[in-house]
């Protein structure tokens, strides 16, 4: 799998585990040249609290189109530290 954003792919593998419809990159298969941590935060009453990346490729910024889990419950541990995508972020086999 590939995840593309402005014509770029920052992430490839082929071990994503599929959550909620949502492709997660093992955390070693991003292209962190791209990737910028925040302070953004949300919480999932089963997978815990997220953190988020926003990606930059090209001077253009998607602000917290990345997230991951770095301390998951225990009912998502399977997905700490891997990667998921939204706000336009292409995903393809």
């Amino acid at each position: 799998m590939k995840a593309i954003w402005n014509g770029m792919t920052i992430a490839h593998s082929s071990k994503t585990i599929v959550v909620e419809n949502n492709h997660y990159f093992p955390e070693n298969s991003i292209d962190k040249d791209y990737f910028i941590l925040t302070n953004h935060h949300t919480s999932c009453p089963w997978k815990g609290q997220a953190s988020y990346y926003s990606i930059e490729v090209d001077g253009e910024k998607n602000e917290n189109a990345a997230w991951f889990y770095p301390s998951p419950t225990e009912a998502a541990s399977n997905i700490k530290n891997y990667v998921a995508f939204w706000k336009g972020v292409e995903i393809r086999d």
